[in-house]
């Protein structure tokens, strides 16, 4: 057999490992294209090299992180095969993948594309009917190979070509993880996560939100500023007040952090003086707060949230001071905490 190149889609679990390293082991360069975008794994992008040489380290695969975010956008609005239980485009979503995959063979010099799907692991995806669906709707038919479950579908072109050894191919099917495991143990692969649903598209609290925020979205609005929009959709506790003021705190350390890594030129920032407590975001509150009036009526209940949120002073939460971060400038004043009831009904 010739040297050749195979592109794999990569997701970091045990199957798409388990792929790469099944097709590597017959003398093939494997590159896994890890895309991301704001709903999984999007914080790869701050830390690529990091990343892929952990995977190039643990498990001797060659990855490269690629970001889908725009396209992927574009494909949510109106998925051709619409969405699972929440707000899951799995089909359209590996369509998607599949597509831009199949794009960068050339600029790869790669022959064929692999991917870990175990035929009748999902309900939604990986039934029979439903891989041939993926495979002509991403225009992949006879380019892509499952090595997993290859011994149950039809041979690629790869195979057909003597690129691929399909005796050396695996007969894997249905939801149990055995057979993974133990051909892990044989590769001596190990330190692998466990399965997890990664996708915030599938989680029952953040797919409404989602949901929501796609749907009032401008069409015509920017997607570079969607992406940034929803990532601090998913950060945080959300607060809407007036309908227009989309106002986030942080809830530990690490989200005040993020929340003040994603701000904007426009967005204020809030938070108290002297106590422990959330860091708060106003998205374009030089915009919607530059009437005076408004903002005199806004602030005690932006502060308000801030200091309910903080930490309590011999278990009461009294006035405090409170911060305004308007970039341009800055104000400090004093504050009373809002109630519960207040801040479900602001």
């Amino acid at each position: 057999m010739k040297p050749c190149t195979a592109l794999a889609l990569f997701s970091g679990g045990l199957d798409s490992i388990l792929a790469c390293r099944v097709i590597a082991d017959q003398g093939i360069r494997v590159i896994g294209l890890k895309f991301v975008t704001p709903f999984f794994d999007y914080e790869l992008l701050d830390r690529r090299q990091e990343y892929t040489r952990a995977m190039q380290q643990q498990y001797s695969i060659e990855v490269e992180v690629i970001d889908l975010s725009e396209p992927y956008l574009r494909m949510l609005a109106q998925p051709a095969h619409g969405f699972g239980k929440h707000f899951n485009p799995c089909i359209d979503c590996k369509i998607l993948m599949l597509v831009r995959a199949r794009e960068l063979l050339e600029s790869y010099g790669a022959s064929f594309l692999i991917t870990g799907e175990v035929l009748g692991q999902r309900p939604m995806s990986q039934r029979r009917d439903t891989l041939q669906v993926i495979e002509r709707d991403s225009g992949c038919t006879g380019l892509l190979l499952r090595p997993l479950s290859a011994g149950l579908l039809p041979p690629t072109l790869a195979e057909q070509n003597g690129l691929v050894d399909r005796d050396r191919l695996y007969t894997f099917s249905g939801r149990g993880r055995r057979e993974q495991h133990e051909l892990a143990a044989k590769l001596g692969i190990t330190g692998y996560p466990a399965p997890a649903g990664g996708c915030m598209l599938t989680d029952p609290n953040l797919a409404p939100r989602i949901r929501k925020y796609i749907k009032d979205r401008d069409s015509e609005s920017n997607e570079a500023q969607a992406v940034e929009d929803i990532r601090l959709l998913v950060t945080g506790r959300q607060f809407r007040l007036q309908e227009d003021i989309w106002f986030v705190i942080g809830r530990d350390e690490r989200e005040n952090n993020q929340l003040e890594a994603m701000r904007q030129p426009e967005d204020w920032l809030l938070r108290m003086t002297r106590r422990p407590g959330p860091l708060g975001l106003v998205r374009q509150g030089e915009k919607l707060l530059a009437d005076a009036a408004r903002e005199e009526e806004i602030l005690p209940l932006l502060a308000g949230i801030i200091i309910r949120y903080g930490k309590k002073i011999e278990g009461k939460l009294p006035e405090a001071e409170v911060t305004i971060d308007k970039g341009s400038k800055t104000l400090t004043r004093r504050f009373a905490p809002l109630t519960d009831d207040e801040i479900l009904n602001p």
